[in-house]
């Protein structure tokens, strides 16, 4: 397989599985070894492909960051609370993200620690949805409570483990304190804005001196078609799980976690 298709098809995976609870980083590193491809070489690109995602956010939610950032220039209230839950959430991952960068690129590369993310955050999910008693509708992100927002962004931490799923920890915990589902999953895209691109921020300024040109057209390429896969993934995300729930990706999870651990022992 030519890198140039291995771009596109990762960058479609990044687009189908970023704003999902299944974890596109686990997607991503379980896909690279799948591939057989040397996962330090595709690291970088893994994470510089997030921003994507980031833009059909922001794309499909374009009137809600217009009508914030008219709201912040008038000191409305409900702007200003938007700001600042999405702020106090992003806060905590920052204090870890450089406390323990390097542990969490070490924790990257572990394939098996992957699988077991997945397995293990799928029976997380069930159990959410069983005793989790989230409000048909809520006021939205703006109407999250402070304390609420912390909380979020605390459990979003534990996404640095390959395999959790940052959306999926910030749903399920959104829901867990009492969100409504719609509300929780906008939480979680909106939050992904500042999150992955500080993520992508930190990366680059690490790696990015060792970046050539070949390098740079492959995370064109594959933000390319992250971005075109993530337009349409959204939209039909908020509408499966307000209608059905999470159960669906809960199952996912485990048996890909359980069948990534078969292959893997028998690799």
């Amino acid at each position: 397989m030519t890198d140039t298709l291995a771009a596109i098809l990762l960058g479609i995976l990044e687009g189908l599985t970023e704003f999902l609870p299944v974890s596109s980083t686990g997607h991503l590193i379980l896909a690279t070894e799948f591939l057989g491809f040397d996962q330090s070489e595709w690291e970088v690109f893994n994470i510089a492909i997030q921003p994507a995602a980031i833009l059909a956010i922001v794309v499909l939610y374009w009137r809600t960051f217009w009508d914030v950032a008219k709201g912040l220039l008038g000191f409305e209230k409900g702007a200003l609370a938007f700001v600042r839950n999405l702020l106090v959430a992003f806060f905590p991952a920052v204090i870890l993200g450089l406390a323990f960068g390097d542990i969490i690129e070490t924790m990257l590369g572990n394939a098996v620690l992957v699988c077991w993310s997945l397995i293990i955050g799928g029976i997380a999910i069930l159990a959410i949805e069983r005793w989790a008693n989230p409000p048909a509708e809520g006021p939205g992100v703006s109407g999250v409570p402070l304390r609420t927002a912390i909380l979020i962004g605390v459990v979003q931490c534990l996404a640095m483990i390959p395999g959790v799923s940052r959306s999926g920890a910030t749903i399920l915990g959104a829901m867990a304190f009492g969100v409504d589902r719609k509300t929780a999953a906008e939480f979680s895209f909106f939050l992904a804005v500042p999150t992955l691109s500080g993520a992508t921020v930190y990366q680059l300024y690490k790696h990015g001196s060792s970046l050539t040109g070949d390098d740079l057209q492959l995370i064109a390429i594959g933000s390319a078609a992250g971005f075109v896969t993530a337009l349409v993934v959204v939209k039909v995300f908020v509408a499966v799980v307000t209608k059905i729930g999470f159960a669906p990706f809960a199952w996912y999870r485990i048996v890909i976690g359980a069948a990534g651990l078969a292959w893997l022992t028998l690799a």
